[in-house]
Parts: C-alpha cells; structure tokens; sequence
C-alpha cells in the first residue's frame, strides 16, 4: 500500500534530505485540508493526491511538482486560497497548483464550455511553467486508473474528454508511457467489452508467440555480439488501444495486426545506433521504403530513434527501434525527462523543453487571434495530430507539419504576415495548388502579395490550429470594416429618402440611439445593417426627428427601398455583398436584392423568378444598380449541345481559356446516342464578355445549341 513514508523513500534517490522534508510537509498539509473528504470509492481523499505525487516520482520529476501533485486540489476544493499556499510553500508552487485548479467560481452555459474555459487557463500557466501540464497529466492518469467507482455515462465522458486532449498532449510532450496507459485506459471506459476481447485474444496468442519471439530476439542478441556491437534487446508488445486503432482504420483482422513482431535495441551512442542498424540489415533483409531516422530529424515531440522493418525468420515482419539509453528515456517520458538531465554543464534547455515551450507559445498566439474559449479548444485539437511530415524552407530549414498540412499551414508556420499575404507557393520548385497536401523532404516556397488577404475558401483545407486561427482573425476584421462600409451606404440611402443624410444627425441623436441598442459604438450599428441584421429604413427612421419622420404612408416604400440613389455595386464589396446562385447576376443585368441575415446584400437579377416569392417572404427589397467601373469575375452556368466527338470537352475548355475565362465545374451526360449536354460554370466579368465567349462556341463545328441558364426554382439556401 502506498504510504507517505514509501514515497519518501523513493523520492530521496535522487532528490536531497530537505526536498524530501517539504514533500512530506506538503503532505500533511493536504491531509488535513481533505480530511472530511472522500474519494467515490469511500476512500479517503489524500490517497489521491498521494498518488499522483507518486506517478510524478517515478518520471523522477523534481520537488516543486511532487509538493504541487500534494496540492493540487487544495485551492480547488477546500478553504485554502493561492496566497495561502504561496506563504507556505513559495510562490512557485502556489502558481502551479493554481494552473492545474479548475475553474470552480465561474458558471458556464455548458460542459463543453467549461472544459474549453479550463483548458484555456491551464494553456496559459503552460506558458510560465510548462510543470502544470504535467502534473494535470499524472492527475488525470491516476482519475482514470480509479474511475471504476463512476457511473457509466460519467465514465465514458471523462474517458472521451482525456483521448480527445490530454492523451494527445502526452504524446505531443513525448511522455508516450503516459499517452499508451491513457489510451488503454480510456478505451476500457468507453469500449469494455471491445476492450475485455482483444485482451483475451492477446492473452491467447501470447503463449504462441512467446517462442518465436525469443528466438528472434536470441538472434539478434547474438548477432550483435559477433559483430562487437553492445546492446540490450528488448521484445516490444503493441497496446490494446492501438491494436484496436489498426484493425479499425486499416480494416485488418486481428490475425494479420499481431503478426508483426517489434523489437527495441538501447545501445550506447547515436554512433553504434546506425552501427546496429548496418548490422541488422546484414541479418534480416529490410523491407523496401519502410526505413524512417528520426535521429537525423526528431519528430515535434523530441522523440529520437532509428525505425526499420525487415523480414524475419519464417517470413514474419519485424518491427525494429535502435536508440541510446537517453532518447529511450525520452520516448517513455518525453518532456518529464528532461529534469532528469537539466543540471547539466551548459544549463540549457533540452530539445525536447524547447519544443514544448514552442507549442505552448503557438497556443498562446492562437488564443489572442480566437474569438471565444470553445474555438480556441477547436483548433489545439487540430493541432495535436500524431502524424508529422517534415519540409524545407528555401534556405534548407526543416518545419514540422500535421499530416495533410498545405502550403497555407507551412507559410503561417514560418510567419503570420507571410501566411496573411500569400497568393501562390513552388513545392519543389514546381508551381502548385495552395491546397496541395505536402509530403516529408519537399522545399516549399511563398509567394506573397503585399495587397493580398486570406480566402475563406482555405478554412476548407487548411489543418493547422495557427493558421486556422489567423485567417479566421483576419476575415473577421475584414468582414467588420466591409459590413460597417456597406451598412452606411444602406443608412445614408435610407436617410436620403426621408430628406436627410447621416452627416446631418445630431451626435446627442446619435448617443440617444446607441443607448437603445446596447452597442457602444455606432460602427456596430451599421455593421449590423450591413450583415441584415438591422433594417436601414427604421433605423433612419428612429434617427430622424419625430416631426420629420411623420410622413404619410404613401411616402415610404412599399416594395423597393426606391426612395434616393439606387445602391451601386462594384464587384469589391467583399463578403456583405452575396450573388444569388438560382439567377447568377452578372455586370450589365438588371439587378436587385434584399438584405439577409449574416450574409448581407444578396443580388438577384431583375428577372429571377424567385424575387417575388422573396418579396412576399420577406417584404422590402433594395434598387440595385451596377457601377461603370465594375471590377471582379462573376460565376454563370451555361448549357451546351453538341454531337458526339472524341475530344470535345478538351476542344471547350481550351477555347473557353484561351477566351480569358476560368471554369469553375463542368458536367457532360449524354442525351441520346447523337449528342451530349454539356453544363459549365464559368466566371466571366460582364455580359459583354459572356456574349464574346458564347459567339466563339457557337462556330465551333460540333455544338448544335448554346444558352445562358437563367434562374431556377426558388430555394431559400439560394438566397
């Protein structure tokens, strides 16, 4: 049974006679803080604190954490306050305890919002001291060894929320003996009876392979000795959890995930560590591409070995790691090692310190950039994918990306303004897509526009927490400044109709209304006319003097905001002005549009024959009008007929490009066995050059028909 006195002993191997009193002080002042508490199981509730001092210990963590593990709960859960524990026992430990407390005097909408709201604070403690996380990590190892005496649905909560973040953390750290027992753990809690089968299957294999197993690692053994290579062999058994995840996404059965056999090799130095990889491929023949040295590059977590996988005797693949005692020490405890090392001569930090400090200052950045706490939690899951692919800068240095990370992700990885301004990017000196996935060895370069501005359109590939977090900070500030410019031209035009102009309103009226509104800033008035939140016409209305806004009911509009000027379009608007997808208006139709809410201004041709159900829905619709100046490409559909004839989707699209127009989609099916119909979506800048691009298909031999595709039925999405 773990008692206070055997911790201290295994605490004093490696840690002097005075840390080891403090520990035990620490104790004492947690037991009689929860001394009227009990833990669900009935036991008492210092036991649990007790224990995650211990797990700490066996990561030969140092004294401030082990103290900090005593008192985690202390600020949470009993009467002690911060400054209490910081006369006691010093500051430091007084700000680690607190960033691993929850945050118990708040109230949140949800549960979601209060894991989100936790998270968020325990990030930013990260960042004074990196110790917090791996106390709430040991906290959390120890909750979920215990969490047998929890209901059902609870279990499965707790056990969903710890694989979806805290494990992936311990992996991001490094500490894969904490991440691998999560795993198995949390897989228990949410899958028992999967679980309670691949254990009995493991259990039963187990004896089979036993002997090959030894076999295989007797022949390495001595190999290894033949050829004056001195290293421990060790038989490396795969994890239930990720005996579950390989038969789950790579579709295999059982059988064919446990016929791979792993062995671990610890040598002396990174030296006799490729050494033993020479001589393990004279012995067994290597597989072909299966060969990763992540010595030469570390993965983002610090993790440094030599993997390869040969084919053993009998045909059997085998798995093998070659690393130094001190990277094995590193795969099992990650970033918790490095206070095993840190007294070294230079005092610097370890890789593996200076990596996680940079993950934690990337948090940060995300969280000044996200709007609330749920968000911010959203993009740090995306961020701790386990997978990474490593990339070149043109100056040869080497990023390391998420699976699937485009050039999006590698330009904010390198900077934010570089990410903000990029246009177009070379992947081995290859001009390519920006939504191309990159792959381990490219060398990848930006190209940047000064006046450029991040597309909504990458929020759809891109897989960074930092880049997604940075275009959606960006085009809200655009979209802001967009929706206020678009929301006084609406007021104005209002105003106008009613014998005024915004210039003319007192500020004392001005100040009157925004106390009606709840807003502090009459910018957030006309953003929300802008987006269609707000009707422009009643709030020029509310605005104007009472005397002046008495008019007959004649006067005002009664379908058309007609009174005034007619809008102007100029195709620069950005996203408060959207063009209707069932009529695809483009400069040089006659247009109209109403407001709708979030999107804006959204502009239907004259003729749609959705606007007057949108009328009836909706009520007033604004007077459009196309400025003489437009700028922009505008998307169309058009509908062809033509024979049948070898090439002729190729022969469309080149005369279409040639003719300075991008297709969007294209669609063919056949209408009989003589002709196709072929359907493209094409953007074009007016009507002029649709015309243009029309006559030209029409003289091409085989098309029979061309036509502009003019409104479909109404749908209120369309709008």
């Amino acid at each position: 049974m773990l008692t206070i006195l055997s911790l201290a002993e295994k605490a004093s191997a490696y840690l002097d006679d005075d840390q080891v009193r403090e520990i035990k002080r620490a104790y004492y002042f947690a037991e009689q803080a929860h001394e009227s508490q009990r833990r669900r199981s009935g036991e008492p509730y210092v036991i649990h604190p007790l224990a995650v001092a211990d797990i700490l210990t066996d990561m030969r963590m140092d004294y401030e954490s082990l103290i900090a593990a005593m008192l985690h709960d202390v600020i949470e859960d009993t009467g002690v306050d911060k400054n209490a524990l910081a006369q006691q026992f010093g500051t430091t430990v007084a700000d680690l305890v607190d960033g691993v407390s929850k945050l118990t005097a708040m109230e949140f909408r949800s549960k979601a919002e209060a894991q989100a709201e936790n998270f968020q604070k325990m990030a930013m403690a990260m960042a004074n001291d990196i110790r917090v996380i791996i106390v709430k990590l040991a906290d959390r190892l120890h909750n979920m060894r215990t969490i047998g005496a929890l209901k059902p649905e609870k279990r499965r909560r707790i056990a969903k929320e710890t694989l979806e973040i805290y494990a992936p953390i311990a992996n991001r750290l490094g500490m894969n003996t904490v991440r691998m027992e999560l795993e198995d753990l949390c897989f228990y809690g949410t899958y028992p009876m999967r679980a309670n089968r691949i254990q009995a299957a493991v259990k039963n294999i187990r004896g089979k392979r036993e002997g090959l197993v030894e076999e295989t690692r007797h022949l390495i053994a001595e190999h290894l000795d033949i050829e004056g290579l001195n290293a421990q062999v060790y038989g490396r058994e795969k994890h239930l959890f990720s005996i579950y995840q390989k038969m789950r996404n790579s579709q295999k059965s059982f059988a064919n995930i446990m016929d791979v056999f792993g062995f671990r090799l610890v040598v002396d130095s990174v030296d006799t560590c490729y050494r033993v990889l020479g001589a393990m491929h004279a012995l067994f023949k290597p597989v072909p591409g299966q060969f990763k040295d992540y010595i030469a590059i570390p993965k983002s977590n610090g993790y440094q070995s030599l993997h390869t996988i040969l084919i053993g005797r009998h045909g059997v693949p085998i798995e093998v790691q070659i690393r130094t005692i001190e990277m094995d020490e590193m795969s099992s405890n990650g970033i918790a090692a490095h206070w095993v090392y840190k007294n070294n001569s230079d005092g610097s930090m370890s890789g593996s310190h200076q990596r996680a400090r940079q993950w934690v200052q990337g948090l940060l950045e995300i969280q000044e950039r996200t709007g609330n706490s749920l968000e911010f939690i959203e993009n740090v899951k995306i961020d701790l994918f386990p997978d990474e692919v490593y990339v070149f800068t043109p100056k040869g240095k080497i990023l390391e990306l998420p699976q699937g990370a485009t050039a999006i992700d590698f330009a904010y990885a390198v900077h934010t303004d570089l990410g903000n301004q990029c246009v177009g990017c070379y992947i081995n000196r290859r001009l390519s897509s920006l939504s191309e996935p990159l792959q381990s060895g490219e060398t990848v370069r930006i190209i940047t526009s000064a006046n450029a501005q991040p597309n909504p359109v990458w929020l759809d590939f891109v897989v960074t927490g930092k880049a997604r977090s940075n275009i959606r900070h960006v085009l809200k500030s655009h979209r802001h400044n967009e929706s206020v410019a678009l929301g006084e031209r609406l007021l104005n035009k209002a105003l106008i109709g009613l014998g005024s102009k915004l210039e003319d309103i007192s500020e004392q009226a001005l100040n009157d209304f925004l106390a009606t509104t709840g807003h502090h800033n009459f910018d957030y008035v006309l953003e929300d006319i802008g987006i269609g939140n707000r009707v422009a016409y009643l709030t020029a209305r509310q605005l104007m003097p009472e005397e002046d806004t008495d008019i007959n009911a004649k006067d005002k509009p009664s379908n058309t905001e007609s009174n005034g000027k007619a809008l102007t379009i100029s195709g620069t608007e950005g996203m408060v002005m959207t063009y209707a997808k069932c009529c695809h208006p483009i400069p040089g139709d006659t247009i109209t549009g109403h407001l709708s809410a979030g999107k804006g201004v959204v502009v239907h041709t004259g003729d749609c024959v959705n606007i007057a159900k949108i009328r009836d829905d909706r009520g007033e619709l604004i007077e459009l009008r196309w400025d003489e100046t437009v700028k922009g490409e505008f998307l169309v559909p058009i509908r062809i007929a033509i024979k049948h004839q070898r090439g002729m989707i190729a022969t469309l699209a080149t005369k279409i490009n040639s003719l300075d127009a991008n297709i969007e989609s294209i669609n063919a099916k056949d209408v009989d066995a003589y002709s196709n119909q072929v359907d493209i979506e094409i953007s074009v800048h007016d009507r002029v050059h649709l015309a243009r691009i029309m006559r030209h298909i029409r003289n091409i031999k085989s098309v029979t028909r061309i036509q502009r595709v003019r409104s479909t039925s109404y749908k209120r999405n369309n709008s």
